[in-house]
C-alpha cells in the first residue's frame, strides 16, 4: 500500500485565489497560488514545493501569483558558504548565553503575549497586532510537516531559564530549514531577529542540511531588507535558484 507521504507531487492541484490587499506594498492587490489538498502535503511533498518557491501559513501551502507583479522573490541561504558580516557576528556573540529549547507545536500563553507585544511594536496596524488566540494558533501552531517551536530564554546565574526573548517556528525539510515565523521581545538594538536567523543557519549546518529558506524578499519593502544581508544567498528567478549578487542588476524586483 502506498503511504500518503509517498504520493507523487503531480497528484496535487493548484488554484489561484481572488485578489486581496497586499500586505507588503501599499495600494497593490495580491493573489496566491494554493496547493491542495492540504492533507496530502506531508514533509517530502512540502520539501519539493518549497524548492519551487512555496511557503505555508498554517495548513495552507502557497506562493505569490499576482497579476503583473513579481516583487516577491524566494530567498535562501546556502549554509556551507555563508559568511556572517561584522554586525551579525556581534549579534551572535551577544546572545550566545541564551538558553534554547525545542518543543512540539503547542500553545503557551507566554508565547502568545510575546507575539502580541512584537506585533504591536514592529507591525502595528498591519492586521496581525490584534490576532486572537484562534488566529495565532491557525497561523503558527497547525502543521502536517516536520515543524518545531524553538524558544530562547535568558540564562539566569544559577543556570536555569529566565525571561522569554525569542520564539521561532521552523519546518525541517529534506534539504534545509524553512523559517516559518519568528517573533521576539521588541528591545531596541537587541538584534534578536538577526540572531535567530544565524541560529537557524548553524542548526541546519549541524543537521547536515544545505539551506535556510527565509521566505520572500521584496526590494521595495524595508521590512524585508534584512534577508538580503545574509550572504551569500540565492534567489529564485524564472524557475531557477541563482546567486543574488549575479542577477540583481539584470532582474530588478
Amino acid at each position: 500500500m502506498t503511504h500518503l507521504k509517498d504520493l507523487p507531487l503531480h497528484i496535487l492541484q493548484f488554484y489561484a485565489t481572488a485578489p486581496y490587499p497586499c500586505s507588503y506594498l501599499p495600494g497593490r492587490q495580491a493573489r496566491s497560488q494554493v496547493a491542495t489538498p492540504s492533507h496530502l502535503i506531508h514533509n517530502d511533498a512540502y520539501s519539493e514545493l518549497v524548492t519551487q518557491g512555496f511557503r505555508r501559513s498554517g495548513m495552507f501551502t502557497y506562493r505569490p501569483y499576482c497579476d503583473g507583479c513579481q516583487a516577491c522573490i524566494p530567498l535562501r541561504v546556502p549554509v556551507r558558504t555563508f559568511q556572517p558580516d561584522r554586525s551579525q557576528r556581534r549579534a551572535w556573540k551577544r546572545h550566545q548565553t541564551l538558553q534554547v529549547s525545542s518543543l512540539k507545536l503547542c500553545f503557551l500563553p507566554e508565547h502568545y503575549q510575546l507575539y502580541l507585544r512584537y506585533q504591536n511594536s514592529r507591525h502595528a496596524g498591519g492586521g496581525m497586532d490584534h490576532d486572537s488566540i484562534d488566529q495565532y494558533t491557525q497561523f503558527l501552531l497547525q502543521s502536517r510537516v516536520n515543524s518545531r517551536l524553538v524558544e530562547f530564554r535568558e540564562r539566569l546565574p544559577d543556570g536555569t531559564a529566565g525571561a522569554l526573548k525569542i520564539v521561532s517556528i521552523l519546518d525541517v525539510l529534506d534539504n534545509g530549514i524553512s523559517a516559518v515565523y519568528t517573533f521576539y521581545e521588541p528591545e531596541a538594538g537587541a538584534g534578536y531577529g538577526n540572531y535567530s536567523v544565524l541560529w537557524q543557519i548553524e542548526q541546519a549546518r549541524q543537521l547536515g542540511l544545505l539551506f535556510v529558506y527565509l521566505g520572500y524578499w521584496i526590494a521595495d519593502s524595508s521590512k524585508m531588507n534584512y534577508k538580503l544581508g545574509f550572504r551569500p544567498n540565492e534567489v529564485r528567478i524564472n524557475g531557477s535558484w541563482i546567486d543574488s549578487s549575479k542577477i540583481k542588476s539584470e532582474h530588478p524586483a
